[in-house]
């Protein structure tokens, strides 16, 4: 009998070892005596739920889980690099290379999180089970803590559900049932999605509102966090991926005798997902997040926008949390911060974290507020990686402006020469994207406040070492005003989700749902728009009715989802639930033309800088497959299709 230990004594003295089928789903307790002590006493208890927690994964981790998961165990960043969103400028340790040229497959050591999941599940379980005979809880404390270990349980299988496809549900059975590792197979998408909702209606009766103590209970789970996570569910499973597409019609056969996915879609999967987006929207407790310093116009739409991160449990957040180790402290405020920052111009700057050329595309334009590209149109890009674009924008894709002020640092700092553009942009772009030729501003860099340059020969040039190759970097997660150069990385806040997201799930569903309300989408799309100053979509498009041509709406939604959620963990999922990404994540590696070794002509596009294979995302990839560990364990279980 292969053991393995569990849970660390730094976070619970109870010994736990696997047994039987894979290891993780049929776990014994060694010592009886060892886990009733656990829940004789408060504190062990609250350290037992605090472990539960531990297995939320970290999707501020761009770099995720290596093969052993000794890393990032449960880490869900790297999903980021592997969409079309960004292109990361560097090579090494950089596993989710594979996933975007498509040289992977079951024997993939990377990113499984099958094992890790399930155990987080086994562990929710046993303190569902156990936590009512703690003695120095009251009873509303146990109803409160069971309903959050409930939540997370959820949550892994929704990890599991979102990359694999529907899964075995576990439930409440613990080890006393004996599961025969070739009786294992997967249960179809519809009782994967019963079965999460039915248990977070039963977390949402029992969560608080609110926290009575947010400063030493801030991150854990209240009813707006289970609601969240039901509208989310639900906004998938209603999506052309989990919803009867053509690619799944026929296959897929479960040893029961089921289709794993539905073999015709179900609209009214779309009314469920709207009402619960709603749902959260009603209870009031949310609003976005809006600077109230900045008088300046676009200063105060950038603050706003970068308020959501920068001030921590501010009033868009729903679930958020911070790092919960030591060490993920480091990882994430260090890696996305120093990662993140110009090299040699910095003494920690590695500038690896870019986003792509599609996302700085984007960006909407502040004056007319329509996006460079027209998403309805879209007319994408000529054969030198230039964008095709909307002449009624406002976008100039070629030139430059001498004298011209960046919003951010113009003001203090002054003027420099700039492609034009990046002039005239989304308050969005000025808050996430750093270009080529603009001014990194730190106080505390030695003879900072200077222009940055990335083409051949300027000083942060591409090179072999650290440098930017696509001519842009990652700036929304760099305060100014920290001193990174001698170690001080600051505090590190993410979320699980935010308002603005659920404005977006409702405004998507609204506009899909068979009773279908576009004046709702457009109010709810609306108000992310109107967040950072932008007008609205019907006065940006007077072309377009959008009350009545539902593909028009459901483009503008979309492009406005990879905008406002950049970088957060959702383009990845939303191109695979839409069944976009064969067209959106297959191609060249486009950048600015950093070979040049003047700045002017950097300003063209190349793919001579990336070294790499290009893009590759085929109709298997829509989910991972099951990996050969698993199929080792469990031999009967249906694999993904095209694996």
């Amino acid at each position: 009998m292969n053991k393995i230990k569990l849970l660390g004594l730094a976070l619970l003295t109870a010994a736990v070892s696997f047994t039987s089928c894979s290891d993780y789903l049929d776990v014994q307790l060694e010592d009886q005596l060892t886990i009733e002590k656990v829940f004789s006493k408060r504190a062990s208890t609250l350290s037992y739920l605090a472990h539960i927690y531990s297995y939320l994964p970290y999707e501020a981790e761009y770099q995720g889980t290596n093969s052993t998961e000794e890393v990032f165990p449960g880490g869900d960043g790297a999903v980021v690099p592997m969409s079309d969103e960004a292109m990361f400028s560097t090579y090494q340790w950089s596993t989710y290379l594979n996933f975007r040229t498509g040289d992977w497959g079951p024997t993939t050591p990377y990113f499984n999180i099958w094992k890790y999941q399930y155990t987080g599940i086994e562990q929710a379980g046993i303190f569902m089970d156990n936590v009512d005979k703690c003695p120095d809880l009251t009873d509303e404390e146990k109803k409160q803590m069971k309903a959050e270990a409930r939540l997370i349980r959820v949550y892994s299988y929704f990890q599991l559900f979102r990359r694999y496809g529907p899964v075995y549900i576990w439930g409440d059975k613990r080890s006393d049932a004996t599961i025969k590792p070739e009786e294992i197979d997967r249960h179809t998408v519809d009782q994967n999605v019963d079965f999460m909702i039915s248990e977070l209606d039963k977390a949402i009766a029992d969560l608080p509102l609110t926290l009575a103590d947010t400063k030493t209970f801030a991150g854990r789970a209240t009813k707006g966090a289970a609601m969240a996570t039901k509208a989310r569910i639900l906004l998938y499973a209603a999506s052309p991926l989990f919803n009867g597409c053509d690619l799944y019609k026929g296959q897929l056969i479960n040893r029961w005798g089921d289709y794993l996915f539905p073999q015709t879609p179900d609209p009214q999967k779309w009314e469920k997902a709207a009402q619960a987006a709603k749902d959260v929207i009603d209870l009031g407790l949310y609003k976005l997040y809006t600077d109230d310093t900045e008088t300046d116009p676009m200063m105060h739409n950038i603050a706003s926008y970068q308020g959501v991160q920068f001030k921590e449990w501010n009033s868009e957040i729903i679930w958020g949390y911070w790092p919960r180790y030591q060490d993920r402290y480091y990882y994430i405020a260090c890696f996305n911060r120093h990662f993140a920052m110009p090299p040699l111009i910095t003494k920690m700057g590695c500038g690896q974290y870019c986003p792509s050329l599609k996302l700085v595309d984007s960006y909407p334009m502040a004056e007319t507020g329509r996006y460079p590209i027209n998403p309805v149109t879209d007319l994408g890009y000529d054969s030198e990686g230039m964008p095709i674009v909307d002449p009624l924008s406002g976008y100039q894709k070629d030139g430059f402006e001498d004298g011209w002020e960046h919003p951010i640092e113009g003001p203090k700092f002054g003027a420099i020469k700039a492609h034009k553009s990046c002039i005239g942009r989304d308050a969005r772009y000025y808050a996430s994207v750093f270009a080529n030729g603009f001014k990194f501003i730190n106080d505390f860099i030695d003879g900072g406040n200077t222009e940055v340059y990335f083409q051949t020969g300027g000083n942060s040039p591409l090179r072999n070492g650290d440098c930017v190759k696509v001519g842009y970097f990652w700036r929304r997660f760099i305060p100014t005003d920290i001193d990174y150069e001698h170690g001080n990385w600051g505090t590190y806040f993410w979320f699980y989700y935010r308002l603005a997201e659920i404005y977006l799930d409702y405004a998507e569903a609204c506009n899909e749902k068979p009773n279908r309300d576009a004046q709702e989408a457009l109010t709810y799309v609306n108000k992310v728009r109107e967040r950072v100053g932008l007008n609205t979509l019907q006065e940006a498009y007077p072309e377009y009715n959008f009350l009545s041509d539902q593909n028009a709406l459901r483009q503008m939604i979309r492009k406005e989802r990879m905008v406002e959620l950049a970088f957060e963990g959702h383009r990845y999922y939303d191109a695979r639930r839409w069944m976009i990404a064969e067209k959106e994540f297959t191609g060249p590696n486009w950048t600015l033309n950093l070979l040049a070794t003047n700045y002017e002509s950097s300003y063209s596009r190349t793919t001579k800088v990336w070294a790499g294979s290009d893009n590759l995302f085929q109709a298997k990839h829509y989910f991972f497959p099951i990996n050969q560990i698993q199929l080792s364990e469990m031999k009967n279980i249906t694999q993904n299709y095209g694996w």
